[in-house]
């Protein structure tokens, strides 16, 4: 089934094409998004169990941007009714648009042309096999109560097995003196949590599932339970590595983490304008293996990052960043790409309608390969197989990158020995580390369990992955 259209929307649609009018008399460029989501997390452990709307991701509000002729403004808002039109009108002639007149005299102020406006007419809407709506909170919870039961049942070690779920309605319009673009979308993912305890020691295995649709990923978790628990109780046996460079398998989730804080922050193009990633110098070089290409794109994949046009009215695109080792092109807004003279790629992107556009990654990953992960392990005289990433962070500026990975599976004469080590602190140099990439499995797989910020802040979701590969990277 698709995702309906929203109500609220449907019913305001006529007074923003109103104001959008009035606007267009006035400016030589303006558009309103206007947006609708709804988010709800359930959440069962042995604490309890609490189901809550996310306030993050529940908001209701609009977006008007305009151009002068010389530069853009935006005015957001959440409310419209027919008596707010005249001061709207008035709060971005009389407020907004004079304050390029007030920048210090220290300030160059650019200028900018009129974003292109192609007439366009586009409804979409994703697809889902269980509404989680009609599903019902009382059979979420009962599903989830189940997994953590079962889970806690595991094993007398393991002293919690939380699991969740989160999923997120999104009504979009974007209106324009040419484009009257419509999408709906739903996307669920949950996690599950598990810890064990030996004596006064506690480790903990997390595991992040992710779908574009809605209560069907359930039924993906409820397999998963004595897994992660499984794994939680191997960590209670664990030891610090020997810092040093190793020969790595890495699974798809540690792949996506690196394809992530590699090579995502660092070819947003919006950095490009600043100054502030290296990636700009090195375009048309190669920066990694051959057998490297990396995608990043709304449309690139089906995942819970996925749209069908971003919030400046970009359609989604499927962008080549890397080809083949050599880097091709960055993402980029609507405004970051009219600065440096290309053309956008559809990764203009809002935390909410009260926050400004930013370039930012949506499914980003890596090509797959013509390997096998059993010739990857046998390929290895001694190294690791790295599993379970947690977080990470690059540098754009000077190509650093830090990850944490939750296990490391030690390799000797191309056998797994059973052994693991963690906590595991990978580190490098990005072009060294993606220049010594020598295999890549056939298969890849992507997850947008988590959300990504901009300097600690305006989170969205993304998801990255790849398929599984082996490098020589630094651990610690």
């Amino acid at each position: 089934m698709k995702v309906s259209s929203s109500t609220f929307l449907s019913q305001k649609k006529p007074l923003l094409k109103k104001l959008l009018d009035c606007l267009c008399e006035e400016y030589r460029y303006a558009s309103i998004l206007a947006a609708d989501t709804s988010s709800k997390i359930f959440q069962v452990s042995k604490r309890g169990t609490a189901v809550a709307e996310d306030a993050l991701l529940s908001t209701r509000g609009y977006v008007i941007k305009v151009y002068d002729g010389k530069g853009y403004a935006e005015y957001s808002f959440n409310h419209l009714e027919e008596t707010d039109l005249d001061n709207i009108l008035i709060k971005i002639r009389k407020s907004l648009i004079p304050l390029s007149s007030a920048l210090p005299d220290c300030i160059v102020e650019s200028r900018y042309n009129s974003i292109p406006d192609e007439p366009m007419t586009l409804l979409k809407s994703t697809e889902y096999e269980e509404d989680p709506v009609s599903y019902g909170d009382q059979a979420i919870v009962e599903k989830l109560t189940s997994i953590s039961e079962k889970g806690r049942a595991y094993d007398e070690r393991i002293v919690d097995c939380s699991a969740s779920i989160n999923y997120k309605y999104i009504h979009k319009l974007f209106l324009s003196k040419n484009k009257d673009l419509e999408q709906n979308i739903l996307w669920t993912c949950g996690s599950i949590v598990a810890l064990a305890s030996k004596g006064e020691e506690i480790k903990d295995y997390y595991k992040s599932f992710s779908c574009l649709g809605g209560t069907e990923l359930l039924d993906q978790m409820t397999d998963c339970a004595n897994l992660c628990c499984k794994n939680a109780i191997e960590l209670l046996d664990s030891s610090p590595i020997t810092p040093g460079l190793y020969d790595c398998v890495c699974t798809p989730e540690v792949t996506g983490m690196i394809v992530h804080e590699a090579f995502g922050h660092g070819v947003e193009m919006d950095m490009f304008v600043k100054d502030r990633a290296l990636a700009k110098q090195y375009i048309g070089e190669y920066v990694a293996s051959p057998l490297v290409t990396m995608h990043d794109g709304a449309s690139a994949a089906k995942e819970a990052a996925t749209f069908f046009f971003d919030d400046e009215g970009t359609l989604a695109h499927d962008t080549v960043i890397i080809e083949k080792g050599i880097l091709k092109q960055g993402i980029s807004d609507a405004q970051s790409a009219m600065h440096l003279n290309t053309l956008p790629t559809g990764n203009g992107r809002r935390e909410s309608f009260e926050r400004k556009t930013y370039t930012r990654m949506t499914n980003t990953y890596f090509e797959g390969g013509k390997d096998t992960v059993e010739d990857m392990i046998a390929s290895i005289s001694y190294g690791f197989l790295l599993d379970n990433p947690s977080s990470g962070m690059e540098d754009p500026k000077n190509w650093g990158i830090q990850c944490m990975v939750n296990i490391a599976r030690e390799i000797k004469d191309g056998k797994l020995t059973g052994k693991i080590f963690s906590p595991i602190v990978l580190t490098g140099y990005v072009p060294d580390l993606l220049k010594s990439i020598s295999m890549m499995s056939d298969t890849i797989e992507l997850g947008g369990g988590g959300f990504c910020g901009k300097g600690y802040k305006e989170w969205v979701k993304v998801s990255d992955g790849g398929p599984y590969m082996k490098a020589k990277i630094r651990l610690g």
